[in-house]
């Protein structure tokens, strides 16, 4: 964390209107609120473990238990197809659905920390079920207690990344809740990997109860974070929310008035919108709401959850053994979360376009990889290659980090970074809302379905979820703008510009109350970002831009 620091204090730059500055206290507060990730990754590495477990599955799931470890006849692409199984990983998605509804008017109303709070606690009360479980149904609860405190974690921690962070490192530290997720997917599988060798039939239970750690740190975190300047505004806390932007900023009072004006502003738009979910329909917030549902369901859409849910699974499917499918998902969550810190450096460097494509097209080849290599090995039938198993084993794990590492610097961490920044104020909660909600929608249905497709399509689901990526890298290359060191509240000027997306925005909105508010209140305004405003304006001697 001391080197993405240092790396950022270069970049710092103060010349324009909106303090690019990161102090410590920024810093140290977006780290804290970043662990949130912790949690939601935790509970992605630790059920693909435990039901990988003989013990575990002898004692819910006998008859997966007796055809995948006594019957040597079966197709191994069947072994652990069961509806009951993928109820018990996709249940949770189902739920987070549902929460995270609920969640925007309470990350609206309440504010950003309290939402982290919320889940936090109710993911706790979710780990004591699945700890104690006797029967499915106390799993099946306690994975939907689980789901709802992931749901409004989920939904208020990239917002509340997005609005402390500084507009040159908001990728960075968004990116933080990401490389939280996959540092949480790397310590389940090696929680995993140990407790699978307890003798008595009881450690898959010390991996369902370790989820409460993650879960007691993200409560006590929120419990001691303060609230964003945008939340503070939201409740009328004005003269608290000008010092806690400038305690942020770590500049004088004057460096933030254009900063805080435009928030205030925003705000004040916001309260105009009384159904923000109606609102979020009208035709000026188009691309928004298209990023809003394409993003996140893209990003299931990259198959990523074959390798993040069912790691351990997959690798037994394919001829390791029990331990060695398990350290296999040990060296995926390392690369993981390594490949991951590619991205907090790169993406206010390089930017996020960038990133979208080298991924994409880095996902799409060792996918077609991964096919062409299974079917050789297997076929549709499973029967055996002439290839030597330890060094089969070698390239297909090579083949699946390749595959993880880019989808960690690319669609992992910029598809919760994208949809947090591109919303304006007045929809920000609502918007969040619907592209959380569309995210666990597709990774309850990947989640519910994947067991059965592996089935059914065998070495061909790769080239299935590979045709995504390829339809997902032509998608960003015509229609994602890059948001690299825009102001999250100058984002409207990014779709503007755009080929495809100028089509939907208005000369005319709120721009001009926006603007008589700044006006009255003698605050500056930046040239690269309102340049009609200051030309037009700058005629009658409104508006001057003071570099």
């Amino acid at each position: 964390m001391a080197a993405v620091r240092r790396h950022m204090d270069r970049r710092d730059d103060d010349s324009d209107n909106h303090p690019s500055k990161l102090t410590r206290f920024d810093f140290i507060t977006c780290v804290f609120a970043a662990m949130g990730g912790l949690m939601f990754g935790y509970d992605i590495g630790i059920s693909g473990g435990v039901t990988s477990m003989p013990d575990f599955l002898k004692k819910f799931f006998p008859a997966i238990y007796r055809r995948s470890m006594l019957d040597s006849s079966s197709n191994r692409y069947c072994k652990f197809n069961s509806h009951t199984l993928t109820l018990f990983t996709s249940s949770l998605y189902l739920a987070a659905l549902a929460s995270s509804l609920i969640a925007s008017a309470a990350t609206r109303r309440l504010g950003r920390k309290m939402s982290m709070l919320i889940g936090g606690l109710v993911f706790l009360a979710g780990v004591v079920f699945n700890a104690i479980a006797m029967q499915v149904w106390m799993l099946i609860v306690g994975r939907l207690l689980l789901g709802l405190g992931v749901g409004f974690a989920i939904q208020s921690v990239p917002i509340y990344l997005s609005e402390m962070a500084p507009y040159k490192h908001r990728g960075a530290l968004n990116n933080l809740f990401q490389l939280s997720i996959t540092l949480g997917i790397l310590i389940a599988s090696m929680v995993n990997y140990f407790t699978a060798k307890i003798h008595g039939g009881w450690g898959w239970r010390v991996s369902l109860g370790g989820a409460a750690v993650p879960a007691v740190l993200l409560s006590a975190v929120a419990w001691i974070l303060p609230n964003t300047p945008n939340s503070m505004i939201e409740k009328s806390e004005l003269p608290q929310a000008r010092e806690m932007l400038r305690r942020i900023r770590g500049v004088s009072d004057d460096r933030i008035e254009a900063e805080f004006g435009s928030l205030v502003a925003a705000s004040e738009a916001a309260k105009e919108v009384s159904n923000p979910w109606i609102n979020l329909l009208h035709r000026k917030y188009r691309p928004q709401l298209v990023m809003a549902v394409l993003i996140p369901a893209f990003q299931q859409l990259t198959g990523i959850n074959l390798v993040m849910f069912y790691a351990p699974l997959l690798f037994q499917s394919l001829g390791f053994g029990s331990h060695a499918s398990l350290f296999s998902a040990v060296v995926s969550g390392l690369v993981n979360s390594t490949a991951t810190l590619v991205a907090v450096y790169g993406t206010d460097r390089w930017g996020r376009r960038k990133l979208f494509l080298e991924g994409g097209i880095q996902m799409l080849l060792f996918q077609i990889s991964l096919a062409v290599l299974i079917a050789i090995k297997y076929g549709a039938t499973w029967t055996e290659s002439q290839f030597p198993h330890r060094y089969y084993s070698i390239v297909i794990v090579i083949c699946l980090c390749g595959y993880v590492s880019g989808f960690a610097w690319s669609w992992g961490p910029l598809g919760w970074l994208l949809p947090s920044e591109v919303f304006p104020l007045e929809i920000r909660s609502t918007a969040q809302s619907l592209a959380v909600s569309v995210n666990m929608l597709f990774t309850f249905i990947i989640a519910e379905v994947f067991l059965g497709m592996l089935c059914g399509l065998k070495y061909g689901i790769f080239i299935f979820f590979g045709a995504f990526v390829a339809i997902m890298t032509v998608f960003v290359y015509a229609f994602v703008p890059e948001t690299k060191n825009i102001p999250i509240e100058n984002m409207t000027a990014v779709w503007k510009k755009h080929w495809y997306w100028k089509r939907f925005m208005p000369e005319q909105d709120n721009v001009s109350d926006f603007y008589s508010f700044v006006n009255t209140l003698q605050l500056p305004l930046d040239a690269r970002y309102f340049p009609k405003a200051t030309q037009s304006e700058g005629k009658s001697g409104k508006f001057q831009n003071q570099r």
